[in-house]
């Protein structure tokens, strides 16, 4: 009984000092599997690509409700393998809001939810910020109040190379599964989990009306090269209904399926290859993530398939 005690307490002490090697006193657990693949836990988080939705937010059944952009909710989005959700958030009467219509904190209360119960998942969050709304003061406490903040991945400094996240093993292990962006009003000595876009990723044209998604480098910013950068293309296709003026867009539910599908994705990033270092996109951003084979395309891209 005596040596069991001892094989016991020296296991854990080796536990302990492994962890410690790490800069933390944390046992040393390894990810084996992460976002769904053993084969990405050695995979840099900037060298994967992911599915993004589009105004995740905006979802809705009604095919005559024009504002949408998705027709699942956000737990679906998440259990497709959505893993970039992106946002558009205002002010309304003193609360952060998505158009008016769904409070930022619950929003973010569902996406810890499916945090908790899907431990080895990195993801995401992309939000832009129109109005300049204060970082410290409106942004960081619906954060806060979800239970994201201990969560959200902080770099040691910003801007971060593309060459220089950390592997998606290492953000599991470290529980830092989070990464924030804001396309504006980002000020990392006032929030340092809140970072800056497009000193980190540029992005191709979006409300995309032709077909064929021409590519090309559209918002950047920040001391980094173009090609420091990870980059997103905007795949989502669009329709003008009221070709008047300045026009209506509305996104075109109706070709999702082809937009979505694997032919189309792949062209449009063979097209954005010679901007991106020839390297392939960190995020496809769609709308209707639940049509077409998205999913299939990025395994593609990330040498699953």
């Amino acid at each position: 009984m005596h040596f069991l005690l001892n094989t016991f307490t020296l296991s854990l002490a080796t536990a302990v000092f492994v962890g410690s090697t790490q800069g933390a006193l944390l046992p040393s657990r390894r990810a084996t599997v992460c976002n769904g693949h053993a084969e990405l836990c050695n995979r840099q988080y900037s060298n994967v690509t992911v599915i993004g939705a589009h105004d995740s937010f905006a979802f809705s059944t009604d095919p005559f409700a024009l504002a949408r952009d998705q027709q699942v909710d956000i737990p679906t989005q998440l259990s497709l393998g959505v893993r970039l959700l992106q946002a558009q958030a205002h002010d309304n009467n003193g609360e952060l809001h998505f158009c008016h219509t769904r409070k930022v904190e619950d929003y973010l209360k569902n996406v810890k939810t499916f945090l908790d119960a899907n431990p080895n998942e990195v993801v995401t969050l992309l939000f832009t910020n129109p109005e300049g709304l204060s970082v410290s003061d409106r942004w960081k406490p619906a954060f806060d109040n979800a239970g994201i903040t201990p969560l959200a991945f902080v770099p040691a400094s910003v801007p971060v190379k593309q060459s220089d996240w950390p592997t998606l093993g290492e953000m599991i292990d470290s529980g830092k599964r989070v990464v924030v962006f804001l396309d504006s009003g980002a000020d990392t000595s006032l929030v340092d989990f809140i970072l800056p876009e497009f000193e980190m990723i540029w992005e191709t044209p979006f409300s995309v009306t032709d077909p064929s998604f021409p590519c090309k480098v559209d918002r950047i910013n920040g001391p980094l090269s173009t090609e420091d950068h990870s980059y997103m293309i905007n795949h989502s296709l669009n329709k003008n209904i009221i070709p008047i003026g300045d026009g209506v867009i509305v996104s075109d539910p109706k070709d999702a399926p082809t937009t979505n599908g694997i032919a189309s994705i792949i062209a449009n990033v063979n097209g954005c290859l010679p901007l991106g270092a020839n390297r392939n996109p960190h995020f496809i951003l769609l709308d209707f993530v639940d049509l077409g084979q998205a999913f299939k395309a990025a395994n593609q891209l990330n040498g699953l398939a």
